[in-house]
């Protein structure tokens, strides 16, 4: 006897439906999967098989022919299980198959028969909304990111017996929804404020440019400036997130099995903070099976990367891509994969290899040569695609004593809050459009026009540090942000003045004595 059963598989964050097919034959006794099954795939056999036998039901000792449709793309991961076990019951007449027809099944499931969760719940089950089905079932430890899913009813199940009741005469298992509204309205209390932060105003204040825009960020300063405790409390001071961030945020750590239990959906920006000697594929994502790496699971919030001279040339270079797509591809041989990677970059180094060069309490030992290879590991392409480069002085004596009361985050915020409003409003009815930094060549010549004292400070800026368009561009980018956080609606003077000030190490790699242009070079790229 023939039944099918429908499931779902992830590719990359997003999900496709499965057809599991269970035909049962008499000859010898075996189990045959086919349809590219592979890793935990092949191994649920056992895992079925024992689970059956345990939970009650009888293993029917004939030739059982599994497959998984569509059968050209590889199937992995545990979610299989239950509907594989469910197709053998229905197959073998020990269980009604007709309540399955709308319904779409996932789960693990243990030796005993019990349900333990699975990655990709959310994606799944937001694939089965989009595919007309009426309902869900699932471990119930998978429910809370499920339930999120408006127009489908999503229930969860502790056991296969639980589940063969629900679709016999037994208990029926209860839909579940969760108030996704609730969920959003609420935002965790920060653990960290800006108001712990002594002194630092030029930092604070770029800092809060960098969240106004989503711009990427590096700070540059002696050991104890307070860099790590700075970019540590930017995520305090960026404004909460839409519904559609959150749900893709929350495909991202769900696909890669990060979601805390219990949890519904990330509703605060996710800070991912890797050690520098991480590998390009553990970054970028990747391996034999394919996961999310850092650059995804930090999408809608903070990469921040500490020392990152130190981090392996290959590894920083592998940034290029997703900090001007938003997005990683990885192709294997098999499969290419494509994850979400729209996050805030921010850095921290040195000024030179013993970090005190420039500070005046402490003695440099670096010689010009050990300073300039020093530099030298950050590539131009990749510091053109960082908005902002600040230095961070030491902090002295007395700003670390004194008892002046410090900006919260919490006041920050709501200037940030302010500036991303206007430029909602600003980029409405353009897909992917979501802060200033986001802006492509057409929308920087629409909505950052230059007056001629503005086109002539940027003329002689682009002359004087030698500045790519890339960095062009993001002079205006960040000089927008600028504007929109003190509500003007036009760039003037000072709001690219203080841009300007934002490409510290442009201004260090600068030929000396460059003259004003006569020159072509800084009206062919201003002119934009």
């Amino acid at each position: 006897m023939l039944a099918r059963i429908r499931s779902a598989a992830v590719l990359g964050i997003d999900a496709y439906l499965v057809e599991v097919e269970v035909d049962i034959t008499n000859g010898l006794p075996s189990v045959a999967t086919v349809g590219l099954p592979h890793g935990a795939v092949k191994e649920g056999r056992e895992r079925v098989t024992a689970a059956l036998v345990n939970a009650g039901y009888s293993f029917p000792l004939k030739r059982i022919t599994i497959n998984l449709a569509p059968a050209d793309v590889r199937k992995d991961g545990s979610g299989f299980d239950l509907p594989i076990a469910l197709g053998i019951l229905a197959a073998s007449e020990q269980l009604d198959a007709g309540g399955l027809a709308e319904q779409l099944i996932l789960g693990e499931v243990g030796l005993e028969g019990d349900l333990r969760p699975v990655r990709g719940a959310l994606s799944m089950t937001l694939a089965a909304r989009k595919a007309g089905l009426r309902g869900v079932i699932l471990p119930v430890a998978n429910l809370p990111e499920a339930a999120v899913v408006e127009g489908i009813e999503v229930r969860g199940a502790r056991s296969l017996t639980e589940v063969c009741e629900h679709l016999g005469a037994g208990p029926r298992l209860t839909p579940i929804r969760v108030d996704v509204r609730a969920l959003m309205a609420e935002r965790a209390a920060d653990v960290v404020d800006f108001a712990d932060v002594r002194a630092q105003a030029g930092a604070k204040r770029a800092l809060e440019v960098a969240a106004a825009g989503a711009h990427n960020i590096l700070l540059v300063g002696p050991p104890g400036a307070g860099k790590t405790m700075l970019a540590r409390r930017l995520p305090s001071i960026l404004p909460g997130m839409s519904l559609d961030e959150a749900l893709e945020t929350t495909k991202v750590h769900s696909v890669a099995g990060l979601l805390a239990p219990g949890q519904s959906l990330c509703t605060v920006r996710p800070f991912r903070s890797p050690h520098h000697t991480i590998s390009d594929a553990g970054l970028i994502g990747g391996g034999s099976s394919p996961r999310p790496g850092e650059v995804s699971l930090a999408h809608g919030g903070v990469l921040f990367l500490d020392e990152l001279p130190e981090f392996r040339t290959n590894v920083l270079e592998v940034l290029r891509q997703p900090l001007e797509d938003g997005a990683v591809t990885i192709s294997r041989a098999a499969i290419s994969l494509s994850y979400p990677a729209r996050f805030m970059l921010a850095a921290a180094m040195n000024p030179c290899p013993c970090g005190y060069l420039g500070d005046p309490g402490h003695r440099c030992h670096c010689t010009p040569m050990h300073v300039e290879r020093y530099l030298a590991r950050l590539s131009g392409p990749l510091l053109d695609r960082i908005d902002i480069h600040l230095e961070v002085p030491a902090v002295a004596y007395r700003d670390l004593a004194s008892s002046a009361p410090e900006e919260t985050s919490l006041v920050v915020r709501a200037r940030v809050e302010s500036a991303r409003q206007r430029q909602r409003e600003r980029f409405a009815g353009m897909p992917g459009l979501y802060a200033n930094a986001h802006m492509t060549a057409r929308e920087i010549r629409r909505y950052c026009r230059l007056t001629e004292p503005v086109e002539l400070l940027l003329r002689r800026a682009v002359a004087r540090l030698g500045l790519s368009a890339r960095a062009y561009h993001r002079v205006l980018k960040i000089a927008r942000t600028i504007a929109d956080l003190a509500g003007d609606a036009e760039l003037g003077v000072t709001h690219v003045g203080e841009a300007i000030q934002y490409r510290t190490l442009d201004r260090r790699r600068a030929p000396e004595g460059t003259a004003e242009p006569a020159g072509r070079t800084g009206d062919r790229v201003a002119s934009g």
